[in-house]
């Protein structure tokens, strides 16, 4: 293996490296900003940016729907992520809010949050009357049930008893034909005052079960025509009430906080708004 003399650098080139390392460390760097605005150029990026991301999310609260009825299953979370928006706003170190901004964002959280809890209330109110419907609904069931059971009683009732009649009178019939074709004689005058008095009191019977025959089947019309006419007014009552609850139980399948929460969202904007125009910033 052969020696090779180890090359010591020149002091020119050593120079040389000096005075380029001065140089690098002369240089600012290019992503540097000089003069004496950067910061507040700085600031005014970072407000624009935190206000339009704030309205971006109010406007995405405000025009949230919800999914399923019941709609105020989703009220407690909407509210929780109002507020994080809200906080995030304040919290942020470009936006310097004030006591009026600070009230008026505490009236509108209040504000919604109280009209919210008044739908909620209206909301448990609607599914009773969902409920109660359900129960109408039933009622009306039984309502039918029970006009046929009470219609097949009387008509059995009231059947047996024309079916008793008219065999009776049917009887009648025939013994005061049978009466009539009974001879008699002229020597015999008893036979012919028996047969006259057996005649008149068959007839008398026949008249009678005639008469009860008659009064039962009126009877049997009238009984009927009563128990149609309760029928139709326990029925027409609560199909009437049906109606109307009919009516509330629709308002479920509709979000009425829809238009509470943009109102309110809106109202933040118009805040937000405000404070920037008292605090006399601009956004670009």
């Amino acid at each position: 293996m052969g020696y090779r003399p180890q090359t010591r650098s020149s002091r020119s080139d050593r120079g040389q490296k000096k005075s380029r390392r001065k140089k690098a460390k002369g240089k600012a760097p290019k992503h540097q900003v000089r003069g004496k605005y950067a910061p507040a150029e700085k600031q005014v990026i970072t407000v624009r940016e935190v206000v339009h991301k704030t309205f971006r999310r109010l406007s995405r609260l405000g025009n949230q729907k919800f999914a399923l009825s019941p709609f105020s299953e989703y009220f407690d979370n909407w509210l929780v992520n109002l507020k994080e928006v809200m906080s995030a706003f304040e919290s942020s170190q470009a936006i310097n809010v004030d006591d009026e901004f600070m009230k008026e964002r505490s009236r509108i959280l209040t504000n919604v949050t109280h009209e919210l809890a008044a739908r909620r209330s209206e909301e448990a109110t609607l599914r009773e009357a969902a409920k109660s419907l359900a129960d109408n609904n039933h009622l009306l069931a039984e309502i039918d049930a029970e006009y046929a059971k009470a219609t097949r009683e009387l008509a059995f009732m009231r059947n047996s008893e024309i079916q008793l009649l008219t065999r009776k009178l049917h009887d009648l019939e025939e013994e005061l034909d049978s009466i009539g074709q009974m001879k008699t004689s002229i020597f015999r005058p008893f036979l012919k005052k028996a047969k006259a008095q057996r005649e008149a009191e068959t007839t008398r019977k026949l008249d009678s079960t005639k008469s009860e025959l008659e009064s039962v089947v009126l009877s049997l019309s009238v009984e009927q025509e009563e128990l149609r006419d309760e029928y139709e007014k326990r029925k027409q009552a609560v199909i009437e009430k049906m109606r109307s609850l009919e009516k509330e139980v629709e308002k479920l399948e509709t979000d009425d906080s829809l238009e509470i929460r943009r109102a309110a969202c809106e109202t933040l904007v118009k805040a937000v708004k405000a404070l920037l125009q008292r605090k006399t910033l601009t956004l670009k």
